[in-house]
């Protein structure tokens, strides 16, 4: 309220609120933000459990009063309902239990559910679809198709977007007596479960809305997929209608048996769903444990969570996607709730006290890394510790809620949770709902379902079985195994489809091994349909034949090393780069609790190898640009310069200022606007000559991350900046000194927070996708002028290794793979301490270093259903870039 009102989300960092069209495009991410004070109405129930009662009664008064839903403004109907509906809705549910009690809302007579049902018309019009599936996006106003709604030429959506309306639209119908709502959102989940994979009884990521087609046909728990199977058995328990139960179970089923290869959970091609569509996962997937409790099946969810439990310990944060062998696939964290809902679900249904310490490390390392003075910021990197200025709505609907709830005790709350159901975004639901205003048909007898094996079901309700044994052993049996699956034991991911070939001598060969002058692994590759080809460069090429392939398993086999190939090639392209740097305030108010996110330079101090950092007080420089000797020396000398990009090298300014005996350098962006959170990160190279001379460190800022600097210098003069590889913990920063005990307190208090803030729940959509890219990084030795165009060069054209005298381009059957950036350099498997981002070599010939290329040459005569497995493999390719 005091930074951000009414505007939909805080910006943390720069301490103002988030307005559309205010604030650079940030793409899918926007389309939560309607300009109706979202972060307000998300968190409307979180107050009610925090037992916040007065300050929901004034925040209620707030919504009523200040937010208009006739906006001219395009949202996301996903996320529009399962924030701004579900919040209403949620808000209607808990405002009416209080009247009911007796002391508080008295005064209260429906008007948050009149404004759901508002918002319930202005959604409807997404649905004008022969399927029934509805566009990704509305206009507030105008709705779909007329041209000032410039929506409605969409034609695909994804699974989760369709199917995670349910609970809200049926909500509404019950509260209201409207029933057209639940109709509605009754035809969408109908007409996805119609066109499931009937074989592998799974569905993929994005649907033709139109057609019903499959766009992408890679399946799993995580982004895009995540909220339908979700709703499916939240709508039976909510609604009491067995036909979503029994679609549940046989979703189910196909999961554990083909995506679950526990403690991972692995995407799958839904029309092969023996071969693995990726070698890592994203962090939506975190939610499945809980949903697991739900369902009873405790075993694979505690061994999921204590997974991603050792991926948090060792990066004080989820990444957004990592790879099997655990190393950093997406770097961003947007302080996503999911893994703290799964703790809390975990906890409850097993008592164990392991999961309050879990609870407890989510909570210190919020503090101690997330919190900053106006709130708690995203982390753009979470092996440099460095912030991003977004706040999203989820982290008050969502994260408090769940960390509350996991420490409550019955008498702290002020009505019984149990009466209600969380939806996705953990708006609260009364379970009484299924009994009211039943308009409609409960069956679908149109609908058959597949006989399932029973045995999968032993450990899930109801059951003769002991569930959760009342033994304090019984969780810390089952996660015992897996306590060094992270840290140790490298493993390797073996596929199910590998898995299956037990009755060779050998596994199949695997990208990582392979050695091309190896004839032994050429024999390999003959049996997989995979030919290598000399070039007359000295390189060689790989091309694939899966018809020429000795079975249809060494077919697949070879697809999955090609894939590999193709991943490794991306990996190694990026570890020939330098990750991002940080920049983190800290002098008064800031203590360490800001991080920018920094691009590094080719030339001067390398700050991975001075973990000490460098450390100093910021000065701008006369001339700002640098590029001629510096005319205040004296203001310069012992501390870090700040300068402005353009009119010379970056290698000139760096010398005018070490010569001025400046200790450190900040180059900060002179394009008004430009921010990491919207634009990629790139290195500063050299002049060409030998920079051996520059000895300290230089790093380069965004405008917007280099303005939130120089308005600290205007508000408070002496500012203090650190350099380092990543941000340091502040008990190391200010060892031995006092600072102020809110700093570093580990209680988790929503009056620290009254600051209403929000953004887009990218959350249960796969927009993460699209950000994946803000962390590659480039080369630029140049400072252009102003008003010249791009300075991003390709890496390709500044790596070293481009020397190299055995690469390998892939050839994959007549379709080009493009390849898939990652988010940073990754981290081997098993660092060697710092977890610090080493190059990994694979050779072609011993000790040769290999520069994969994918250039591909059509072939002929190539079966249909593998053109299908490579046009998948595109396609996953294609969104990831």
């Amino acid at each position: 309220q005091e930074h951000a009102y009414p505007a939909d989300e805080l910006m943390p960092l720069t301490c103002r609120g988030r307005v559309r069209g205010q604030e650079p495009s940030r793409g899918d991410v926007d389309d939560a933000l309607g300009k109706f004070s979202l972060t307000l109405i998300d968190t409307l129930d979180t107050l009610v459990v925090l037992n916040k009662t007065k300050e929901f009664e004034e925040a209620v008064r707030k919504v009523i009063k200040d937010v208009n839903l006739d906006n001219d403004i395009v949202v996301s109907v996903f996320e529009t309902n399962i924030r701004v509906l579900g919040g209403l809705l949620g808000g209607h549910s808990v405002a009416i239990m209080l009247k009911e009690k007796g002391e508080y809302m008295q005064w209260y007579n429906s008007e948050l559910l009149h404004m759901a049902k508002e918002l319930g018309y202005k959604l409807l019009p997404a649905f004008n679809t022969t399927s029934g599936l509805p566009y990704p996006r509305v206009n507030l106003k105008f709705g779909v198709r007329h041209p000032e709604a410039r929506t409605g030429t969409e034609t695909d959506t994804c699974t989760a977007c369709a199917g995670t309306l349910i609970l809200e639209f049926a909500a509404l119908s019950r509260f209201t007596g409207t029933s057209i709502f639940e109709e509605y959102a009754r035809k969408a989940l109908d007409f996805i479960w119609e066109k499931r994979q009937r074989s592998s009884n799974l569905v993929g990521v994005t649907i033709n809305i139109h057609t019903g087609d499959w766009v992408r046909k890679d399946s799993g728990v995580g982004a895009g997929i995540d909220s339908y199977y979700e709703y499916l058995l939240k709508a039976y328990v909510l609604l009491g209608d067995d036909s979503f139960l029994e679609r549940f179970n046989t979703h189910y089923d196909a999961i554990m048996r083909y995506i679950s290869q526990p403690p991972l959970l692995l995407d799958v091609h839904i029309h092969k769903p023996m071969l693995n569509a990726r070698t890592w996962m994203d962090s939506l997937l975190a939610f499945f444990p809980g949903l697991q409790v739900l369902k009873g099946d405790i075993r694979p969810a505690i061994e999921t969570h204590e997974m991603l439990y050792q991926v948090i310990k060792k990066h004080n944060f989820l990444p957004e996607a990592f790879t099997t062998d655990f190393r950093v696939h997406w770097a961003q964290h947007p302080l996503r709730p999911e893994f703290a809902e799964s703790t809390y679900f975990l906890y409850k249904a097993t008592g164990d006290p392991y999961y309050l310490e879990v609870g407890k490390t989510l909570i210190e390392n919020l503090n101690k890394y997330a919190r900053v003075p106006c709130g708690f910021a995203a982390m753009k990197d979470v092996r440099t510790g460095s912030h991003e200025d977004r706040m999203d709505s989820f982290f008050l609907a969502e994260m408090f809620k769940y960390l509350y709830l996991l420490f409550a005790d019955k008498e702290d709350m002020i009505f019984d949770i149990e009466d209600y159901i969380f939806t996705t975004e953990a708006h609260l639901l009364p379970l009484w709902l299924s009994t009211t205003n039943q308009t409609i048909s409960k069956k679908n007898t149109t609908t058959e379902y597949t006989e399932l094996d029973d045995s999968n079901f032993d450990w899930t309700c109801p059951n003769t079985q002991i569930l959760f044994p009342n033994d304090p052993m019984f969780a810390q049996s089952i996660r015992e195994p897996l306590k060094n699956v992270v840290d140790k034991s490298c493993p390797r991911g073996i596929s199910r489809a590998e898995d299956s070939l037990g009755s060779g001598p050998k596994p199949p060969l695997r990208a990582r091994d392979f050695m091309a002058s190896n004839p032994e692994h050429l024999e390999i590759l003959k049996k997989m349909g995979v030919s290598l080809i000399h070039l007359k460069d000295g390189r060689v090429q790989l091309v694939q034949h899966a018809v020429q392939a000795a079975s249809s398993l060494d077919a697949e086999d070879g697809l999955r090393f090609m894939q590999e190939m193709i991943e490794l090639s991306s990996q190694q392209q990026k570890e020939q780069q330098l990750p991002p740097r940080a920049v983190q305030i800290v002098s008064h108010p800031f203590f360490g609790r800001v991080v920018l996110t920094a691009g590094p330079a080719q030339f001067g101090m390398d700050l991975s190898k001075h973990k000490a950092g460098t450390r100093g007080f910021v000065a701008t420089i006369k001339p700002y640009n640098g590029c001629s000797e510096i005319t205040n020396p004296e203001a310069v000398k012992e501390k870090i310069a700040l300068m402005q990009r353009g009119q010379c090298m970056f290698a000139e300014k760096a010398r005018n200022v070490q010569r001025a005996g400046a200790i450190g350098g900040i180059v900060i962006d002179d394009n008004e606007g430009s921010s990491s959170d919207t634009a990629p990160l790139f290195q500063m190279a050299g002049d060409g000559k030998n920079t051996d001379d520059i000895t300290i460190p230089m790093l380069f800022l965004f405008n917007k991350e280099g303005n939130i600097i120089l308005d600290a210098i205007r508000e408070y003069e002496a500012v203090e900046v650190l350099l380092s590889d990543k941000a340091k913990d502040r008990a190391t920063i200010f060892k031995g000194k006092m600072i102020p005990n809110y700093i570093i307190d580990s209680n988790l208090e929503v009056e620290n927070m009254d600051q209403k803030l929000s953004e887009n729940d990218s959350h249960k959509q796969n927009s993460e996708e699209a950000t994946s890219a803000s962390q590659d990084v480039g080369a630029v030795s140049e400072e252009p002028d102003e008003g010249q165009s791009s300075d991003v060069t390709d890496p390709d054209s500044v790596s070293p290794a481009d020397a190299a005298s055995d690469s390998v381009p892939i050839t994959n059957q007549d379709s080009s793979v493009p390849r898939s950036p990652e988010s940073g350099a990754p981290e081997p498997a098993c660092p060697p301490g710092d977890s610090q981002p080493q190059e990994q070599q694979t050779d072609t010939e011993p000790n040769s270093k290999v520069n994969w290329d994918n250039k591909v040459q059509p072939m002929e005569s190539i079966l249909a259903d593998w053109n299908e497995d490579i046009e998948a493999f595109e396609m996953m390719e294609k969104d990831e870039l």
